[in-house]
């Protein structure tokens, strides 16, 4: 494989939403797309149907979780392609409204993937995502709602343009905390841990687009979280439309940048 071909990878791609996402990305990016997955054979499975579909991505194991697993994936791309294009975002986790796990431990699972897995992706690949390279996070507007529902403390803390990583990360472990200590109403925190651990993706990517344009302006590379809408009454092929409308965006486009967006429309927030 030389370097100067292009690829797109998506994460969590072996269902749902991430399938769609790779499938559109498979007909409509002109270079390789790379399903990945926490399971192999879920995984290849997933590619097996993408080839009878006509279409040709490549698979390659992640466990988003595992940071050895991370750094695998990307010495990867390093090696076959010389670096990334297009970077998806897609894995995550959500538990069932009905479930009768107890909500501390529901708040570090759904938050260990959502938030932490997520940021230590972006922490590895970032640096080897190549100029005009695109990279969407999959959030969801349970995000903003979460924001609304917390105190106006913290959603002046979450606003905030000079909010750093580090504070951010702060945040989303006092947030597991104040659960595990049941004082989480308290202390000003909504009562859905998918809620604030999408609303940690939302601010997550302002903060790393911000950082984008500080050390590498020149290199126009764009970063978005987006909603799909697809938790509700969409099908995953309509949910996948917006992740892959700003996988795609053009080379010259120098927006959005840090922002949400929700059927390919910026949210204000």
């Amino acid at each position: 494989m030389s370097s100067c071909s292009r690829v797109a990878l998506v994460t969590g791609a072996n269902k749902g939403i991430g399938f769609a996402i790779t499938r559109d990305l498979c007909r409509k990016f002109s270079g390789d797309v790379v399903l990945t997955a926490r399971d192999e054979a879920r995984g290849k499975a997933a590619v097996q149907q993408l080839q009878a579909e006509g279409l040709s991505p490549r698979f390659h194991q992640l466990d988003i979780e595992d940071l050895q697993s991370i750094r695998a994936l990307r010495d990867f791309l390093r090696k076959e392609y010389g670096g990334l294009n297009v970077l998806v975002n897609s894995a995550g986790i959500a538990f069932r409204m009905d479930d009768s796990a107890p909500f501390d431990i529901q708040a570090e699972t759904t938050l260990k993937t959502n938030f932490f897995a997520t940021r230590n992706v972006c922490s590895e690949l970032l640096p080897i995502v190549k100029p005009h390279g695109r990279v969407v996070n999959v959030s969801c507007l349970q995000g903003s709602k979460a924001l609304e529902n917390c105190s106006e403390d913290l959603q002046e803390k979450f606003r905030c343009d000079t909010l750093t990583e580090g504070d951010l990360v702060d945040l989303m472990k006092k947030f597991v905390e104040d659960t595990k200590n049941e004082v989480h109403e308290r202390e000003g925190w909504p009562d859905s841990a998918y809620g604030v651990s999408k609303l940690g993706v939302t601010v997550l990517s302002r903060i790393l687009a911000r950082q984008l344009d500080e050390k590498r302006k020149g290199d126009r590379i764009l970063l978005n979280a987006c909603c799909t809408g697809w938790e509700g009454s969409r099908t995953a092929e309509e949910g996948a439309e917006t992740p892959v409308y700003l996988a795609l965006l053009p080379p010259d486009a120098t927006e959005p940048q840090g922002q949400l967006v929700c059927d390919k429309v910026v949210q204000t927030w």
